[in-house]
């Protein structure tokens, strides 16, 4: 049984689903109008501040084990 995604997660999957599908019309040489190239672009940029976001949860939660087998948190590289 598969499990109910929350709306949030419908959202962003419809988005995702939107932006291929317009990036596999560029690819196969059909022409976008400048309306689909905007919505691609906000789309895209969407797509790269979620996954970052993502990214940037999964690596907060991260932990070195150190060979005494203590752990400490991963540190933010600032620069």
């Amino acid at each position: 049984m598969q499990e109910k995604q929350v709306p949030q997660e419908d959202e962003q999957l419809r988005r995702l689903e939107r932006l291929n599908e317009l990036a596999n019309r560029e690819k196969t040489g059909e022409t976008l109008s400048d309306a689909e190239k905007r919505e691609q672009a906000t789309l895209r940029e969407e797509y790269r501040l979620a996954f970052r976001a993502a990214f940037r949860g999964v690596l907060e939660n991260t932990y070195i084990q150190q060979p005494d087998g203590t752990r400490r948190r991963l540190k933010r590289k600032d620069g």
